[in-house]
């Protein structure tokens, strides 16, 4: 799988990961389930994976799954509340989760992120927490994004970007190579809406053989992201996602035949 640079913090990561929300929130008996959907990532080259407080258990059932080879992943996980006492006991519950360390500590949708900065700053130097993000999903808060990325104090973003959702590529996907931060891709399927797509014969001139492949490509196909991150739930699609992790990229012409067909 190709691996591209997290941003000017010298890091590769390869650039299909594996996101949690909404798939992770299992009991003790999903955890194996779990465990296949990391074992399958894994074999086929991720090595990224993302969660969050607000994903429910997905923070401790991902800390499971990736136990006995955490030194070869890197986790990227969020504060996510108002309360800077909170947002302490977050990052400790994550510590305890992913092997005394955060990869990379991301502010969840801006919420309360002046304040979280601060002190994460001297977690940072700390060394519990090794890069520093922020989050947005929704475009129409996409100008405090911009303001944070332009502190100087983050080394990477994550939005929404799919042929359905385009406001990332004028906007922060530009800043963000001015600043040399890196780019983590979410919602890569809309959330579903972009499924199910078509068949495998109107995707043959593309040189894929799922919808799925054909919108990851053509994410990636944008040298500025760093890294997508679908989750599932099904091993098989966790193996299969990683095929998206390999060239050749679409051209301009067949990235506008992705558009048409999501459209």
């Amino acid at each position: 799988m190709e691996r591209r640079r997290l941003g000017k913090t010298g890091v590769e990561i390869p650039v299909v990961g594996l996101g949690t929300w909404l798939t992770f929130d299992l009991g003790p008996d999903g955890q194996s389930l779990a465990d296949e959907v990391v074992e399958a990532a894994h074999r086929r080259g991720t090595r990224l994976f993302d969660s969050s407080p607000m994903y429910g258990r997905a923070q401790e059932v991902l800390g499971l799954a990736v136990e006995r080879r955490r030194e070869e992943v890197f986790i990227a996980t969020k504060i996510w509340t108002p309360s800077q006492e909170q947002g302490r006991f977050q990052l400790e519950a994550q510590l305890r989760f992913f092997g005394g360390r955060v990869d990379l500590e991301q502010l969840h949708n801006l919420v309360a992120w002046e304040q979280h900065l601060s002190w994460l700053r001297q977690e940072r130097d700390a060394g519990r927490v090794r890069f520093l993000g922020a989050t947005q999903y929704q475009a129409s808060a996409f100008d405090e994004l911009e303001a944070v990325m332009k502190t100087g104090e983050i080394d990477a973003v994550q939005v929404p970007y799919n042929p359905s959702e385009r406001e990332a590529e004028r906007r922060i996907l530009p800043l963000a190579e001015e600043l040399g931060l890196g780019v983590i891709v979410m919602r890569p399927y809309a959330e579903g809406a972009l499924l199910p797509g078509p068949g495998p014969a109107e995707l043959e001139p593309l040189g894929v053989s799922t919808w799925t492949e054909a919108l990851l490509k053509w994410i990636l196909s944008d040298d500025r992201v760093t890294c997508v991150i679908p989750a599932t739930t099904n091993p098989a699609h966790s193996a299969a996602n990683g095929a998206a992790g390999e060239g050749p990229w679409f051209d301009d012409e067949q990235r506008r035949m992705v558009e048409k067909l999501a459209s």
